[in-house]
C-alpha cells in the first residue's frame, strides 16, 4: 500500500495537466488510466480525429468548387479507406507520443480502474490480474465523458461519433441527430463527401447558448449547401426500414419521418463517472457532473476534478487549465499558499464547420441578461474584399462591448478561417481593450483578420466614453 500527494484517476488532456503540474509542485504524483487505450478522448476519438477528416472533406469541396475560380478538376473522387488510414496513422503518432509522456516516469502511471472506498483511499482493479490499494492526500477526478443515448425507441439502431471516425464508406444520405459542434461537424463531413444530410435539432436553434443569429447564420449557410436543417424537433422512435432506417419526429404540430441510410446520435455526451463510488467519497453531483467551485475543488476539501466529468464547458483547452488549477490548488491544501481561480471570461468556442463558427467571451443575450448597458456592431463577409476573392461570402462579425466605456465583452464569428480569427479577440479581451483601441490596430489589407475593424469602428462612434 502507498500513499501519494497526489492521486489523478484519467490519463485524458485534464488529466495528464494536473499530474505534469503536481509534479512541477514537488508533489509525489500517480495516474490511474482505466480505460483500454491511453490518451484521452480529444485524441482518441475527438478534437484530432475529427479534424483530420474535416481537412480531407475541406479539400474535396475545394476540388467541387474548382470550376467557380477558372480551374478544371476532372473526374474527380476519394478514397474513403485512405481518408481513414491517414487518421490512424496521425492518431496513432499523437497517442503514442501522449503514452510516452505518461510513461516517461515523472509520475507513477497505473493501468486499471480506480473506485473509492474511503476519501483517501482507492481500490485499483488492475489490467493485468489482481487489485491494489492506494491512499492519497488529495487527487483530481478528470474521467471524462461518455456518448449519451437517450430513452428513444431504436436508438442503438444510430451509430455515434466514434463509428464515423471508421468508416470505410460514405453512405448516399444520412440523418444527423443533434445541434451541437460533434452534430454539425460531422454533418459538414458527410455533405463535402457527397452525402445527402438532414439535421434533426430538439432545440428551437443550432448551437443552443449562443447567439440567434450567429445560429440562424449557420443554419442558412448549411441549407445553400444542400442540407436540410429542421430545428424544434422532438424524436418519436427509430425504426429499420429495409435498407434505410426511418426517423419518426415531430415538427411544429406535424408528424414527420426522414429515411436515410445512416443515422448519427450525436446527442451529446455525459460525465464518465460509472465505478468510481464517489459516494464512499463523498463526491457530491450537480445533475450529472461533479460539482465543483472556482478552484476546482469538489465537495470533499482535498478532492478536486478537470474536464467533462464536472464541466461547466466540454473543451480541452478549460479541460487542461482545470487539471493546472486542480494540481495547485492541492499543493496549496498541502504546502500552503494562495489558491488560483478559475476565470472562464474568455471562454473560448470554435465549430470547424463550413462555414466555420467561433465565439469568446459573452454572448449578446448574456451580456444584457447582466444587466449593463451594452453596444453591438456586426459586419457581413459579402461586403468584405478578401472573403469575396475567396468566394466565401457567408456568415459574418460580431461585436459585443460594455456601451460605458467600450470594453470588448465578447466576439462572434461565422464565415471563414473562423476559428483562427476568433483569436485576435481573445487577445484583445485578454488585455481588456476596448472596441476603439481594437480599431486603431493596423491591418493588412486584403486579409480576412481586418474585418473585426469594422464592427469595432461602429462601436466606438456609438459610445459617449471611449480611450483615444
Amino acid at each position: 500500500m502507498k500513499e501519494y500527494d497526489f492521486v489523478v484517476i484519467g490519463g485524458g488532456s485534464g488529466g495528464y495537466a494536473a499530474a505534469r503540474t503536481a509534479v512541477s509542485l514537488g508533489l509525489s504524483t500517480a495516474v490511474i488510466e482505466g480505460g483500454e487505450e491511453v490518451g484521452g478522448l480529444c485524441i482518441l476519438r475527438g478534437c484530432m480525429p475529427s479534424k483530420t477528416l474535416i481537412e480531407s472533406g475541406n479539400r474535396y469541396r475545394v476540388l467541387r468548387h474548382a470550376r467557380e475560380f477558372g480551374l478544371s478538376a476532372e473526374k474527380i473522387g476519394f478514397d474513403a479507406e485512405k481518408i481513414i488510414a491517414r487518421k490512424r496513422r496521425l492518431i496513432a503518432e499523437f497517442a503514442d507520443y501522449r503514452k510516452e509522456q505518461l510513461e516517461g516516469g515523472k509520475f507513477d502511471f497505473i493501468r486499471g480502474r480506480a473506485e473509492f472506498f474511503n476519501p483517501h483511499s482507492l481500490r485499483v482493479i488492475l489490467h493485468g490480474g489482481g487489485e491494489r490499494i492506494i491512499n492519497l492526500k488529495s487527487g483530481c477526478i478528470a474521467t471524462g465523458s461518455v456518448i449519451n443515448r437517450p430513452q428513444i425507441p431504436g436508438i442503438e439502431l444510430c451509430l455515434i461519433s466514434d463509428d464515423l471516425l471508421e468508416m470505410t464508406k460514405i453512405p448516399a444520405s444520412a440523418v444527423v441527430l443533434g445541434g451541437g459542434p460533434v452534430a454539425l461537424e460531422m454533418a459538414h463531413y458527410l455533405e463535402s463527401l457527397g452525402t445527402k444530410v438532414t439535421i434533426l435539432q430538439r432545440n428551437t436553434q443550432l448551437l443552443t447558448g449562443c447567439d440567434w443569429d450567429v445560429a440562424d447564420a449557420l443554419a442558412e449557410a448549411f441549407r445553400k449547401r444542400g442540407m436540410e436543417v429542421l430545428c424544434g424537433t422532438r424524436l418519436l422512435r427509430i425504426e429499420q426500414s429495409g435498407n434505410h432506417i426511418g426517423i419518426h419526429f415531430e415538427h411544429g404540430d406535424k408528424k414527420k419521418q426522414v429515411k436515410a441510410n445512416i443515422v448519427l446520435n450525436a446527442l451529446g455526451r455525459r460525465p464518465n463517472l460509472a465505478g468510481l463510488d464517489l459516494d464512499k467519497a463523498g463526491v457530491a453531483l450537480e445533475g450529472p457532473a461533479i460539482c465543483t467551485d472556482l478552484e476546482q475543488r469538489t465537495t470533499v476539501s482535498h478532492l478536486f476534478a478537470a474536464g467533462d466529468c464536472c464541466g461547466p464547458y466540454e473543451v480541452v483547452h478549460i479541460a487542461i487549465t482545470q487539471g493546472e488549477a486542480a494540481a495547485k490548488n492541492a499543493a496549496v491544501l498541502l504546502k500552503g499558499g494562495s489558491p488560483v481561480v478559475m476565470d472562464y471570461r474568455l471562454k473560448l468556442f470554435a465549430a470547424f464547420t463550413e462555414p466555420q463558427m467561433a465565439s469568446c467571451g459573452m454572448t449578446e443575450l448574456e451580456a444584457r441578461e447582466s444587466g449593463r448597458p451594452v453596444v453591438t456592431a456586426s459586419y457581413p463577409f459579402a461586403d468584405h474584399g478578401k472573403s469575396i476573392v475567396k468566394g466565401e461570402t457567408d456568415g459574418f462579425v460580431k461585436l459585443i462591448a460594455d456601451a460605458a466605456d467600450g470594453r470588448i465583452l465578447g466576439g462572434a464569428v461565422v464565415g471563414p478561417e473562423g476559428s483562427e480569427l476568433i483569436h485576435e479577440i481573445v487577445v484583445a479581451m485578454a488585455f481588456n481593450a476596448t472596441a476603439g483601441q481594437l480599431a486603431l490596430i493596423p491591418h493588412y489589407h486584403p486579409t480576412l483578420s481586418e474585418i473585426w475593424t469594422y464592427p469595432a469602428e461602429e462601436i466606438a462612434e456609438k459610445i459617449t466614453t471611449r480611450e483615444r
